[in-house]
């Protein structure tokens, strides 16, 4: 009985951890205004026919706090890149001057810092929806084993475990979300 609900505390603070990279990952994307090659993550571009990476096709780096300048290792990579950067729909443009793909990130407006903060908010809603639900796994997992003998006083304790073991993820999460948030509004 101690055994699986030790295994079962380990797996819950897997989750809460999970769902914090998850969350820092998806913070990621969304740009605060300044040039950030993690903008760029997740784009695939279509290399002979795969779909792959754009960081496995091309050096992504900063020529300067609003641009980005990719530099494809194979030339005949540069027209792939330009579309998929159009592809991803992340309203940036790119530039191709032969050699580098360039996009110059445009200052956000008001309006738009507004809207990304939203946006990070329900990203860590997701995150904490998620550690609640981990959470309710154990709690479940504990009621069952008192009804099948495992000691009230205990299952009480693993639940007070479980509790501050997702308080604490909560707290991560807030500060985070204000560190990214106070990113995103700085002008």
């Amino acid at each position: 009985m101690e055994e699986t609900i030790v295994s079962l505390k380990q797996k819950t603070q897997e989750a809460i951890d999970k769902a914090l990279d998850h969350l820092k990952q998806e913070l990621m994307k969304i740009r605060t205004g300044k040039a950030s090659p993690s903008i760029l993550n997740g784009i695939q571009v279509d290399y002979y026919g795969n779909a792959t990476p754009l960081s496995q096709v091309a050096n992504i780096g900063t020529a300067d706090s609003r641009t980005l300048s990719i530099q494809p290792w194979e030339k005949s990579m540069l027209a792939p890149i330009e579309q998929a950067i159009f592809q991803a729909n992340l309203g940036l443009t790119p530039m191709n001057d032969g050699e580098f793909v360039r996009i110059s990130i445009p200052p956000l407006t008001e309006e738009r810092r507004i809207e990304l903060v939203k946006q990070t908010k329900v990203y860590g809603e997701d995150a904490k929806v998620s550690m609640r639900a981990a959470r309710h796994k154990l709690i479940d997992f504990v009621k069952k084993e008192v009804k099948d003998g495992y000691p009230e006083d205990a299952g009480k304790k693993d639940e007070e475990t479980a509790d501050k073991m997702v308080k604490a993820g909560y707290d991560q999460i807030d500060k985070i979300l204000e560190a990214k948030e106070a990113d995103i509004m700085k002008v």
